[in-house]
This record gives C-alpha cells, sequence and structure tokens, in this order.
C-alpha cells in the first residue's frame, strides 16, 4: 500500500431522500475492484447525498463513471427541490490526491473524466478548482450561478460553453462540475466551556476570513466599511481554514468546528497548536480534539512527527508508534477512541483477507519457511535478514538520540533513525515482494500451452517473470548495501553501550546482500536474454565486492570501541 497512487472522490448527488436511488448509485461504486466506498452521507433538506470513496486512479475515475451514468438514468432534476445550491443530477465531482500523487496528475485525471462524461453521457460538464482552464471558472460558486433553472440561458452563452460534452440543456439531467481540489478535513477542538460566544471568539481569531471590523467598540460598535462601502474584515492567523463556534449537546461542550481545505497550507497540528495559543489568550484551555470523517495517513505522520520533535525525541520510530504520539498530543481519543484502521485512508483501504508473510508471528514465519512449500524461501529470508540489520541500526540511532547528556544531538540521531526506518520498511515489504516474484514463475509455467499462440504467449510471461524473480533481489542487494551507511555511522558514533548491536547490523546485511545475489545468480540462469543476464550478475558483484569491504571496516570499529 505504502508505494501506490491513491485519490478520493467525492462526488454530491442531487437526491437526499430516496434510499432506493442512493444505493442504485453507491452500488455502481462499490461494484469497481480497487475502490473502497467509506462515506454516504444524505441530507433531506438539502435533498442531496454526498459520498466518498478513494481508490488508484483509474479505478476511482471508472467507479466515478459509473455513478454519474446512474444518476443520470434514475434522477429527474426538473423535480428538484433542496435547500442546497445545484445544477445536475451529479452536481459536483472533485478528485483530491491522497497519497503518492501530485496534483497536476489529478488534475489530468480530473479531464480525462470530464471528457468520458462529455463524450460518452453528453452531459455539458465545467471544470473547476485546479481543473478549471480559466481563472473565472476555479471557484464551483461561479460555475454553479444561475443553478439549476439558469442552465437554459447559461448555455446560450459563449462565454459559459461547457469545457466538455454539449452546450445543449437537458432538463432531466442539468450539467455536472468536475474539479481537482486538496483534501479537505472538517476537524474539532473542544474548549473547557458551553460558551457558543467564546468558542466564536476563538474561530474568529484563527480562520482565514477572521471578522468584522468595527467602528469603537469591537463587540457593540458598527462594522467599519471601506471607501467601496463593502465591510471591513480582519482576517485570522491560519490560510486555508473556515471555521465557527458550537455547542455540542452529546458532549456538554463547546467546539471550535474547522474546516481545513488545504492541510499543505495548514496541517492538523497547527490548527491545534493556534487554537490552544488563541483559546489561552481568552482565558480557555483546550482539552481534546476530533477528526470527522477520515484523515489521509501522512497528515497523521506529519502530526505525530511534530510533537516528537518539540519534544527533542527520535522521528524515526514505527509508524502506529508515531500515529500514537499525534492521537495523543492532539487529544484526538477525548470524546471517543481514535481507530486508526476506521480513521486513517490508507489503513481503511488495506485488504484485510491478503496474507501477508510479514503479519506472521516470527514463530509462525519461521515454522512458513521450514515447511515443504518453495516459498518463502531464500529471498524472503534475506530480505528479511537485511530488515533485521537496518532495525538495530536504528535502534542504535533512537537509543543514542535519548541518551542522557546527548541532549544537543537528538536531531543528528534521529535523522539516521529515520534513514534506517527507511530501509527496514522496504526490505520489509521486499520479503513478500519475492514470495510475489516466485508465485509469478510458478503461475506464468502453469499457463496453457496447446497452441502456437499460447506458446508464445506463455514463453513470453515466463521471461518477464523471470525477469523480474531478478530485479526483486537486485534491489534487495542495493537497499541492504545502502543501509550500511546508518550502520557504519551508529558503529562510530553512537551510544558506545550499543556498539555490538551495530556490529550485529552489519554481520546481516552483509549476509542479506550475499544471500540475495545468489537468487540474482540463479534466476539469471534461466533467462535468455544473456546480455541482461550477464549485466545484472555483474553489478551483483560489484555490489557483493564493495559489501564485504564495508562489513570489514564497520566490525573493524566495533572491535576496536568494544576494546575500549
Amino acid at each position: 500500500m505504502s508505494g501506490k497512487k491513491l485519490i478520493e472522490c467525492v462526488p454530491n448527488f442531487s437526491e437526499g431522500r430516496d434510499m432506493n436511488v442512493i444505493n442504485q448509485i453507491t452500488k455502481e461504486i462499490e461494484a469497481v475492484e480497487g475502490v473502497k466506498l467509506i462515506d454516504v452521507d444524505p441530507g433531506k433538506a438539502t435533498n442531496r447525498t454526498v459520498v466518498t470513496f478513494v481508490g488508484t486512479p483509474d479505478e476511482v475515475l471508472e467507479a466515478a463513471f459509473r455513478a454519474v451514468r446512474k444518476a443520470k438514468e434514475l434522477i429527474d432534476m426538473s423535480k428538484h427541490h433542496g435547500a442546497h445550491p445545484r445544477f445536475g443530477a451529479t452536481d459536483v465531482c472533485p478528485l483530491v490526491p491522497v497519497a503518492n500523487i501530485t496534483m497536476d496528475e489529478v488534475v489530468e485525471y480530473a479531464h480525462k473524466l470530464a471528457k468520458r462524461i462529455g463524450d460518452e453521457l453528453e452531459i455539458p460538464v465545467y471544470c473547476y478548482e485546479f481543473a478549471a482552464f480559466e481563472a473565472k471558472r476555479r471557484n464551483l460558486a461561479t460555475c454553479r450561478s444561475g443553478e439549476y433553472e439558469g442552465l437554459p440561458k447559461k448555455l446560450q452563452d459563449a462565454e459559459w460553453k461547457p469545457d466538455f460534452g454539449p452546450a445543449k440543456f437537458l432538463p432531466q439531467t442539468g450539467a455536472i462540475a468536475v474539479g481537482a481540489r486538496n483534501f479537505l478535513v472538517a476537524y474539532n477542538v473542544n474548549l473547557n466551556t458551553t460558551s457558543t460566544r467564546r468558542a466564536n471568539a476563538v474561530a474568529f481569531d484563527i480562520r482565514e476570513k477572521g471578522r468584522p471590523k468595527r467602528e469603537g467598540n469591537q463587540v457593540t460598535g458598527k462594522i467599519a466599511k471601506g471607501d467601496n462601502g463593502k465591510d471591513i474584515w480582519i482576517p485570522g492567523s491560519l490560510k486555508a481554514c473556515k471555521a465557527i463556534g458550537w455547542f455540542i449537546d452529546e458532549y456538554g461542550i463547546a467546539q471550535v468546528s474547522i474546516n481545513l481545505t488545504d492541510i499543505t497550507v495548514t496541517p492538523i497540528h497547527v490548527a491545534f497548536e493556534e487554537a490552544c495559543k488563541k483559546a489561552q489568550e481568552r482565558g480557555l484551555r483546550v482539552t481534546g480534539s476530533e477528526v470527522v470523517g477520515v484523515v489521509p495517513l501522512s497528515a497523521m505522520l506529519d502530526a505525530g512527527k511534530y510533537f516528537l520533535k518539540k519534544q527533542k525525541r527520535s522521528t524515526g520510530i514505527p509508524e502506529r508508534e508515531i500515529i500514537k504520539i499525534a492521537v495523543k498530543s492532539l487529544g484526538l481519543d477525548e470524546l471517543y477512541p481514535f481507530d486508526p484502521d476506521k480513521k486513517i485512508i490508507e489503513y481503511i483501504l488495506k485488504n484485510k483477507d491478503t496474507k501477508r508473510l510479514v503479519d506472521l508471528s516470527l514463530e509462525h514465519f519461521t515454522q512458513e519457511t521450514a515447511s515443504e512449500s518453495p516459498a518463502p524461501g531464500g529471498g524472503s529470508i534475506s530480505a528479511a535478514m537485511g530488515a533485521f540489520g537496518s532495525a538495530l541500526a536504528t535502534m542504535v540511532a533512537n537509543l543514542s538520540s535519548h541518551k542522557p547528556g546527548w541532549d544537543d544531538r537528538w536531531e543528528e540521531f534521529s535523522n539516521w533513525a529515520d534513514k534506517g526506518n527507511y530501509y527496514m520498511e522496504q526490505l520489509l515489504h521486499m520479503i513478500d515482494e519475492d514470495t510475489a516474484a516466485f508465485n509469478r514463475i510458478m503461475d506464468a509455467f502453469g499457463l496453457p500451452k496447446g497452441t502456437d499462440e499460447e506458446k508464445a504467449a506463455r514463453t513470453k510471461a515466463i521471461q518477464d517473470a523471470t525477469l523480474y524473480a531478478i530485479e526483486v533481489p537486485f534491489k534487495v542487494m542495493n537497499l541492504c548495501y545502502e543501509s550500511m551507511e546508518v550502520i557504519k555511522a551508529m558503529a562510530e558514533q553512537g551510544n558506545p553501550n550499543s556498539v555490538s548491536d551495530a556490529g550485529v547490523g552489519a554481520l546481516a546485511a552483509r549476509s542479506a546482500v550475499l544471500g540475495a545475489y545468489l537468487n540474482v545468480k540463479i534466476n539469471a540462469s534461466g533467462l535468455k536474454d544473456k546480455m541482461v543476464a550477464n549485466d545484472f550478475i555483474k553489478r551483483g558483484e560489484e555490489t557483493v565486492s564493495k559489501t564485504i569491504a564495508l562489513e570489514k571496516e564497520i566490525l573493524s570499529i566495533v572491535e576496536q570501541k568494544i576494546l575500549q
């Protein structure tokens, strides 16, 4: 999951009362493999349903298209009434980057989806936010101005020709806005007060819009006007932040209800810290907070690392531990338990049915290796040895960062721990990847070979799988060799009481490189392209030589420090 591109889609459908219609639309989304339906939020007063789903980009586009197609079939806009602005059966369909993908890439996907909707469903499509083709269409409210009732006239205006699809009024369907925007986090900060007014004061302090400037007394004075006759506003302290104060009967407290419209501009932990500061200035105290809906993993890791750094603690610790620090520091479990598996998008998307070697206990993993099954084999064990070597280096770095009397060096060792943790995580992933590569070869050999076409396809599949089975252990070799930079640094500079651990790390990394190289060689023997095979062998030999030399250097350092 760690390297997979993920985007979120939040289509709004103009139906919030008939669950039969809503269920038919969401079933279209759930039918697409690689997509996870996270939330369905119907509103009777607005007559609108907000749907949230996440997945890999192409699959999200397919699910979005099917949902829009079903909404066109089921929703009649000529009979629609509701409190929320709208101009189409699927009113808006924003795409949001979640993990391992840039906004520019998401914009391309938004345009691809918009074009398909326009071409195949013949619905007028306007692109907004980051996907807008011109500045005036960036604002959704501007694109949707006049709403459904104003569409006949709007579509006749050359300035409002749709970006995709025909400039033709569809009485039943209306139009759709397809966009690309940043992830929006709904986030509430809890206060030790029951006063909505006091909570509002903090909200106005922090929100980007701020509060209106008043003449004389800020509370009772009239709102000040500018030369243009418009109200003058005093901006708040946070960008990309909307906020208001309210009282929650269920918990008997007032909250600052915040929408963070761009967490790359104002992350969760920054909003929390600023709310704490402004609350304290007003004689209040923040007691905790809550995330409404879901949150990207990166936001939680950024928060956890921020608070670890404030404590002058190493950030090179396991992911779950960083999240635990974030939860405790933000008080996310004050009102109810914060379950990462239900609140963090990437964890929600994990396939709980997929069996991974790294999820086994150490005892079970060892027994699985000893069984009559050929996998996991030497390649997976090499990756595991490398992961153990990196883990030992990371441990030494973390111990050094937290060593009494070394407080002025905590950041130096934290950086080394981050590096070591990176190699450890990569190598843990390669444990299952090596077994998957072996299984891919077995699957290729099992393909049919009754006809010439089948024989050709089978041969190609075998060669492709063989190449991949070389690439995986070759990557393990390089990761393990590179991890020895951290191991050496910890032998030289780390806590001297743990120098033997750095030595064991070097032994594990060396063994992992040599073991992975054996897998490179045996798989290379089955590759027909001998030029490519020989290149892997040659580069592998060079890595082995460098590894052995570096291991000797590290062990020499370790021996000298032990004798001191």
